[in-house]
């Protein structure tokens, strides 16, 4: 599932892309397969590893180019063991509201990007999350879990008061919203229940098939209840 949109956010040979965050790596695959040189960088140790074997995978089946190269590095996203201006493009899908202090991770990412690189950034879109902090408690409070909600505006204003100049935005995945507030009233570890496995296999069966109709209900939808909302911002070029 690709929250990113690829027409704005254009990688390909050539490019360094950090994937921040990486957890399973679905941007990071995409990346790999356009590509561009992909590191991807997260503190799960067994997410990694998985990447790492897909990664791996990847290239024993030649669906990246064989000048393309991909690796997994573990880290901490408040000091990251990378050079100043080190990546073109990152990716920062749905991490910032897992961290308490999420402006010195803008700040890393910043510093690590290059001068007039681009960068994508994603959160919780604010209405579904809402719902969902509304519905269960559970959700927002495991370990690990969602300790902030934005808005669009507070996340922009975040982003610029970090330096960089924002550009577009979208919302997506409006059709995965429903499926979160079932599994927060239900209870967010009960994939048993019947609904929430009813609604599990609509998405599976939407992802493979894509018709038309879902597609087109989606773009509808995105922009009120989008469970992700996407901004892409830009480090000046004049940047120290």
């Amino acid at each position: 599932m690709i929250t990113v949109d690829f027409t704005l956010f254009p990688v390909g040979p050539g490019d360094r892309v950090l994937d921040l965050g990486c957890g399973g790596g679905r941007h990071a695959f995409e990346v790999y397969r356009r590509g561009a040189d992909i590191v991807a960088f997260d503190q799960n140790v067994e997410d990694l590893a998985s990447v790492e074997a897909m990664f791996a995978a990847m290239k024993d089946e030649g669906e990246a180019p064989a000048s393309a190269a991909a690796e997994a590095v573990k880290g901490d996203a408040l000091d990251m063991p990378f050079d100043d201006a080190s990546f073109d493009r990152v990716i920062a899908a749905e991490i910032f509201e897992h961290i308490p202090h999420d402006t010195a991770a803008m700040k890393e990412l910043y510093r690590v990007l290059r001068p007039g690189g681009i960068a994508a950034v994603t959160v919780p879109g604010f209405l579904p999350e809402r719902i969902c902090w509304a519905l269960s408690e559970e959700y927002h409070t495991n370990e690990g879990g969602h300790i902030r909600i934005y808005t669009r505006a507070e996340l922009e204003a975040k982003l610029k008061a970090t330096g960089f100049h924002i550009g577009p935005h979208h919302h997506a995945h409006a059709l995965h919203a429903p499926y979160w507030w079932i599994k927060c009233a239900v209870g967010t570890g009960n994939d048993d229940h019947p609904l929430v496995k009813a609604y599990h296999e609509l998405l599976v069966w939407d992802m493979f098939q894509a018709p038309a109709v879902t597609r087109a209900a989606e773009r509808l939808l995105n922009p009120v209840i989008g469970k992700s909302v996407v901004v892409y911002v830009r480090k000046p070029l004049d940047a120290a």
